[in-house]
C-alpha cells in the first residue's frame, strides 16, 4: 500500500490496475484488436509483490486462527468481501491451470484480479471511515 501511496487518487479498479502495468498492451489497427502481455508500467516494486502474493492461491482458501483473531476488529462488510476475494481468486487460479494456462501468466491474471480486490476493499474502508465520522 506505501508502494501505491494514496489509493482513493484511482477513480476505479481498471486506473490502478494500469498504473501498476498489470493490464495487456494493445496493438490495433482498422478493425483488428491484438492484445499482447502486461504493459509493465508504473510500479515495479508493486506489481512484483501482487504477484508474488497471487501465488498463495495455489492452495485452497482457508483463515488461519491467528487470522481470525486480527479480523475480529474490522466490520463485517470488509470481512464479507475478502473473505469472497479469497475464493473467488483460488477458484480462478484453478481454473486457469486445469486449462492448461502457463502458471507465470495465471498468477498474473490473479494478480490483476487481487488488485481489483484491493481498490474495492479500499473504497469500503473509506466508506465506513466517513460514516463513523
Amino acid at each position: 500500500m506505501c508502494e501505491i501511496g494514496d489509493i482513493h487518487r484511482f477513480a476505479s479498479a481498471r486506473q490502478l490496475m494500469g498504473y501498476l502495468g498489470l493490464v495487456p498492451s494493445e496493438y490495433s489497427s482498422g478493425g483488428s484488436v491484438r492484445r499482447g502481455s502486461i504493459t509493465k508500467t508504473g510500479n515495479a516494486h508493486a506489481r512484483r509483490l501482487l504477484t508474488e502474493a497471487a501465488w498463495n492461491y495455489r492452495f485452497p482458501a482457508r483463515m488461519s486462527q491467528e487470522l481470525r483473531d486480527r479480523s475480529k476488529t474490522l466490520p463485517p462488510d470488509i470481512r464479507t468481501h475478502a473473505w469472497k476475494a479469497q475464493v473467488r481468486l483460488r477458484g480462478r487460479f484453478a481454473r486457469l491451470s486445469s486449462r492448461g494456462v502457463q502458471a507465470n501468466k495465471v498468477c498474473v491474471a490473479v494478480a490483476r484480479e487481487l488488485t481489483g480486490f484491493i481498490w474495492a476493499i479500499a473504497q469500503l474502508s473509506a466508506a465506513e471511515s466517513t460514516s463513523q465520522q
